[in-house]
C-alpha cells in the first residue's frame, strides 16, 4: 500500500501543472488514478506493481522523469512495465499510433493490463466528456483505433477486455445519436 500511496503521490507531482483535454480541462492525475481504480476495483487486479505503474504510465512520456529515476524509486519491474507502455514522443503522432497497434501483443503480460485500463478509461472519458474540439469523426476514430490496439492485448485478462469491449459498444453508441 505504501507504494502505491508513493505513486500517487508522485504522479500528483509530476502531473500537476497538466490538464485532460475534455470541456472541463480536469487535472490529468485523474487519469492515471482512473486507470489504478480501473484494475484494482473492476478489474481484480492485487499486483502491487501492475498498479503502480498504472500511476506512473504517462511519467516518462508526458513528464520529465527518466526510466532511471522510476527504477530508483519504485523498482526494476514498475520502471520496465512503465517503460512497455510509453511512447516515444520523437516520432511523429501517426507512427506512435501505429506503433501501439503493432507492438500491442508482444508486451509483457503486466503491461498489458495497464494498456487495457488506458484504454478502458480513454473511451469512457472520449463518450462521457471528450475533447472540447473533438468532431464525431475524430471520435469515431479513436475508438477503431483503440480497438485495434486491445486486438492485440486479447488474452491477457478477460474481464478487463469484457470492460473494454462494454466501454466501445456503449460509447459507439453514444457517439451514434
Amino acid at each position: 500500500m505504501n507504494n502505491v500511496i508513493r505513486a500517487i503521490a508522485f504522479a500528483a507531482d509530476r502531473h500537476r501543472n497538466q490538464r485532460r483535454k475534455d470541456a472541463d480541462a480536469s487535472p490529468y492525475v485523474n487519469h492515471p488514478i482512473a486507470l489504478a481504480n480501473v484494475l484494482a476495483n473492476e478489474g481484480e487486479i492485487e499486483d502491487e506493481d501492475v498498479l503502480v505503474a498504472a500511476i506512473l504510465h504517462d511519467t516518462i512520456e508526458d513528464t520529465e522523469t527518466t526510466e532511471h529515476e522510476l527504477v530508483h524509486l519504485f523498482g526494476q519491474r514498475v520502471a520496465n512495465i512503465v517503460s512497455e507502455v510509453t511512447d516515444d514522443k520523437s516520432l511523429l503522432k501517426a507512427e506512435r499510433k501505429r506503433l501501439q497497434v503493432e507492438h500491442a501483443a508482444h508486451i509483457s503480460s503486466r503491461a498489458k493490463l495497464v494498456k487495457l485500463a488506458d484504454k478502458i478509461c480513454n473511451l469512457r472519458d472520449v463518450a462521457q466528456n471528450p475533447p472540447a474540439d473533438w468532431p464525431l469523426e475524430r471520435k469515431q476514430e479513436y475508438f477503431d483505433w483503440a480497438k485495434a490496439v486491445v486486438d492485440g492485448l486479447r488474452g491477457a485478462h478477460p474481464g478487463l477486455e469484457t470492460l473494454f469491449d462494454e466501454s466501445y459498444r456503449s460509447g459507439k453508441e453514444a457517439l451514434a445519436k
